[in-house]
């Protein structure tokens, strides 16, 4: 294993030129956040979405010897029309943006691009995009999306993020804000609010996403508060265990992408 650069940061907006120059002799990776500016909840900051994925990203930059490049702020948020507090981007710029993205990433080197996201109703266009650019790409260049709670083992995934502990504005994405920028988050404002689900005779899931990421105003609709979960026991601590166990499945995800590619690509 090659020795580490020594650099102040992982993040390709901290650094020179000349230190990306020399990072990309030894590392191909780049790891892109992307999120949303949208409500969430009383209680914490629009940012939610892009503060956890950055934060995931700075620490498996660092296991993988990989660059951070600056988060996507803006997301595909229509079903939080309504509230007040919510700037989002049409499903055809967002992907248009990653699509711009991926390339011009690969143009200057970077042959494995991972877009860690951190907003549910991107993940869909973040892959199709890079389905898109796929064909644009140089050789040997791979771009894909992963959603960072999709690494998760089932009963972690279900304390964090699920249909039992809520899925939006809930105790794991408010603890893990805590975890990092406490100063944003106000509990004294938090409150628990529900979807009134009426009772499924299917599996849950393809109907909650029937009536979430096709419906603009949905979120709305459906929480008057805007917390899909119960925020009001998030802390520091608990964001720092999420934090551990999502860092370990994005390294074990890009990791099983790499062997992957490494194993499957049987005709060069």
């Amino acid at each position: 294993m090659r020795e580490r650069m020594p650099r102040n940061s992982v993040f390709m907006s901290e650094l020179t030129m000349t230190q990306v120059d020399k990072h990309l002799t030894g590392s191909d990776l780049v790891l892109v956040p992307t999120g949303s500016t949208e409500q969430h909840g009383p209680h914490s900051p629009l940012s939610t979405d892009v503060i956890i994925p950055t934060e995931v990203c700075r620490r498996v930059a660092e296991r993988l010897d990989a660059l951070v490049a600056p988060a996507v702020n803006y997301g595909i948020s229509a079903g939080h029309r309504g509230f007040k507090a919510l700037a989002y981007l049409n499903v055809p710029t967002f992907m248009s943006v990653i699509e711009d993205l991926a390339f011009s990433l690969a143009e200057v080197g970077f042959r494995r691009i991972v877009f860690v996201n951190g907003h549910y109703t991107n993940y869909f266009p973040v892959n199709m995009a890079c389905m898109n650019v796929s064909t644009r790409l140089p050789e040997g260049t791979h771009a894909w999306g992963v959603s960072y709670w999709e690494t998760l083992p089932p009963e972690q995934l279900e304390e964090y993020l699920s249909m039992k502990t809520g899925l939006h504005a809930n105790i794991g994405e408010t603890s893990a804000v805590m975890a990092v920028r406490p100063e944003l988050v106000d509990l004294n404002q938090a409150v628990a609010e529900w979807p009134d689900f009426p009772d499924f005779h299917s599996p849950s899931f393809p109907t909650v996403l029937a009536y979430f990421e096709t419906n603009p105003g949905s979120v709305w609709r459906a929480s008057r508060s805007g917390v899909w979960g119960d925020p009001r026991g998030s802390s520091a601590e608990l964001g720092t265990k999420f934090y551990g166990w999502i860092e370990d499945g994005v390294v074990r995800h890009i990791q099983d992408v790499d062997e992957t590619y490494r194993r499957l690509n049987v005709r060069t």
